[in-house]
């Protein structure tokens, strides 16, 4: 939903959620965009997102994963048939904090999770 908000966003050139009406995706229905847009527009969905916003700008380091928008669960599915077995906690996290070329931890909070 993030990518239909901001491809939203970028092609109205505007940040106000009601701007956004006429530009929803396909595979959505209007009415449920419709209804998605004047929800993003009120001000409690406004200030929650700029709480999280503000946080996470605070706290960059600990926002770094490399899993991107694939779910923890599907990593576990995938492991686990890699593995043939259920991935441990270490190995998920592993596989979802460690740049894949250096095999180094993203960040430095990753990094210490595992000690």
């Amino acid at each position: 939903m993030w990518e239909a908000r901001d491809k939203a966003m970028k092609t109205t050139s505007s940040q106000d959620p009601t701007a956004w009406l006429d530009y929803g995706h396909v595979w959505l229905r209007r009415d449920y965009w419709e209804s998605l847009c004047h929800r993003w527009a009120t001000g409690p969905w406004q200030v929650w997102s700029q709480a999280a916003k503000r946080n996470r700008a605070a706290h960059p380091e600990k926002n770094v994963h490399t899993s991107g928008s694939i779910s923890y669960a599907t990593h576990s599915q995938k492991l686990r048939h890699e593995l043939e077995h259920a991935p441990t906690f270490r190995e998920l996290f592993d596989q979802t904090h460690k740049r894949k070329v250096t095999d180094d931890y993203v960040s430095e909070s990753a990094r210490t999770i595992t000690i």
